[in-house]
C-alpha cells in the first residue's frame, strides 16, 4: 500500500469554491464574467512605465527582506498624512507579496496550537483556511442581510473564550462591499481591547469607499498597538499582477512576520516595488478616476437588481454586490451553473463563502459598463423565465 504523503489538514481542506466553479468557465466563449475579484482597468501607464524604467536601469536584484526603504518611507508618509498614523519604516513596516501573503504571515507569526481567530462570515475565502493551516482554529462570526452583513460587539462577546487570540476584519468587505462607520468601529475596538484581541485589519479596498470616509482601524483610540494593518496596491491601483502589499504594526509582530518572510519568500519582486513607489507618488488621480467609475457601476447594478427583484444590501465600497436569490428557490451553485449555461454569465455561488449563504450570489461589477448592461439584461430575462 502506497504511503500517503499529503498532510492530513491539507487533505481535509476543501478547495476554493470560487476557483472550483470557474474551472467550468474556462474555454467557454462569449461569457460575461462577473466573478473574479480583479479590476478590469489596466495599471495606469505611468506606473507601468516606472516598472519598465526600473528594469532598464538594471534593478533586477533582491531587495531587503523588509522591502525597498523608499517604498516603506512613502507608505509611512502616506499613512501619517491620511490617517495621522506613525509607523517606523525600518521596524514596523513589511512589504509582502500581496495582502494574501500578509495574512498568511500574520497567522503563522501569532498562532500557537489551539489558538482561536475570529473570522467574520461571509468573508474572503482564504481567511479561515489560513488560520487552520497555521495550526489555529477559525471561529466564525455570524452575519446576515438583516444586520447588513456587519459583525457586532455582541457577537464578538458571544464567541470569545480564553483561547481567542485575534480577530480578522476586512472592510469594505469581500463579498458584500459593506463597510463600517467610525462609531461602529469604536464599539468593536472597545470589545477587542477588553479581550486583548489582536485585530488583523485587511483594508485593501479602503481607497474604493463610496459612502462616507474610510476610517483605518489602528487610528482608533488605543488601537494602534493591538492592530496589524494590511493594505496593498492590487485593487485601488489595478496592480493585481504586480503582487505588492504591506503590513504595518507593532515591532515584535512585524519582526516575527519578517522572519517567516525571509525564510520563504525572501522579498517581494523589486520591479513591483518600484512601480508601487510611483503609484504612491503620482497615482491619486488614477484612483479617483477608477473610484468614480466603480461608483457609477455600483449604482447601476443596485438599481437593476431592485428592478429585477433580487434584494441586495447596498455596498459601501469595493466592487461586489451580494444579492439574495431566495425567491428563485434555487441553491446558489445550481443558480450559477444554469445562469452560465443558459445566459453565459459567470458569477460566484454564495455557498463558496459558507453553506449559510446558499441563498446569495456574489457579482463583481469590475467589468466594462456595456458588459454590465448586457449582463443585467440577461439576468433579468433568466429570472423572468422562472416566473
Amino acid at each position: 500500500m502506497q504511503r500517503n504523503y499529503v498532510a492530513k489538514k491539507v487533505e481535509e481542506m476543501a478547495p476554493s469554491g470560487i476557483r472550483a466553479f470557474f474551472d467550468l468557465v474556462l474555454g467557454m466563449k462569449d461569457v460575461i464574467s462577473l466573478g473574479v475579484g480583479e479590476p478590469d482597468f489596466v495599471t495606469p501607464w505611468h506606473i507601468r512605465e516606472s516598472g519598465i524604467a526600473s528594469l532598464e536601469a538594471g534593478y533586477t536584484s533582491y531587495t531587503s527582506n523588509k522591502g525597498l526603504m523608499k517604498l516603506r518611507l512613502l507608505i509611512s508618509q502616506m499613512l501619517k498624512k491620511r490617517f495621522r498614523l506613525t509607523y517606523c519604516p525600518n521596524e514596523e513596516i513589511l512589504i509582502t507579496v500581496g495582502v494574501s501573503e500578509g495574512v498568511d504571515l500574520a497567522m503563522r507569526a501569532i498562532i500557537n496550537p489551539g489558538d482561536q481567530v475570529l473570522v467574520p462570515m461571509p468573508s474572503y475565502v482564504s481567511y479561515g483556511p489560513m488560520v487552520e493551516l497555521a495550526g489555529g482554529t477559525a471561529v466564525l462570526l455570524r452575519t446576515d442581510a438583516n444586520c447588513g452583513f456587519k459583525i457586532t460587539p455582541q457577537e464578538i462577546e458571544r464567541v470569545c473564550t480564553k483561547k481567542t487570540k485575534a480577530i480578522m476584519l476586512n472592510y469594505p468587505a469581500n463579498p458584500t462591499g459593506v463597510s463600517y462607520s467610525r462609531d461602529e468601529l469604536e464599539k468593536i475596538n472597545r470589545v477587542c481591547r477588553k479581550h486583548q484581541l489582536l485585530v488583523i485589519s485587511d483594508e485593501i479596498y479602503a481607497d474604493l469607499t463610496y459612502e462616507g470616509r474610510h476610517c483605518a482601524f489602528p487610528a482608533l483610540p488605543g488601537a494602534r498597538d493591538m492592530t496589524l494593518y494590511l493594505n496593498g496596491f492590487s485593487k485601488a491601483y489595478a496592480m493585481t499582477g504586480w503582487r505588492i502589499g504591506y503590513a504595518c504594526g507593532p515591532q515584535e509582530i512585524i519582526g516575527a512576520m519578517t522572519k517567516i518572510h525571509q525564510y520563504t519568500i525572501l522579498c517581494a519582486p523589486i520591479i513591483g516595488q518600484w512601480a508601487a513607489c510611483e503609484a504612491l507618488q503620482r497615482g491619486d488621480g488614477d484612483v479617483e478616476t477608477m473610484r468614480a467609475e466603480y461608483r457609477r457601476r455600483r449604482d447601476f447594478v443596485i438599481n437593476r437588481l431592485a428592478e429585477i427583484g433580487l434584494p441586495c444590501v447596498k455596498p459601501d465600497g469595493a466592487f461586489y454586490v451580494f444579492p439574495s436569490i431566495e425567491k428563485t428557490g434555487m441553491a446558489s451553485l445550481d443558480f450559477a451553473a444554469k445562469l452560465l449555461q443558459e445566459k453565459k454569465i459567470a458569477l460566484v455561488p454564495g455557498s463558496a463563502f459558507g453553506k449559510q449563504f446558499d441563498g446569495h450570489v456574489r457579482m463583481s461589477y469590475a467589468a466594462k459598463f456595456e458588459q454590465l448592461k448586457e449582463a443585467m439584461q440577461r439576468l433579468g430575462d433568466f429570472i423572468k423565465e422562472r416566473g
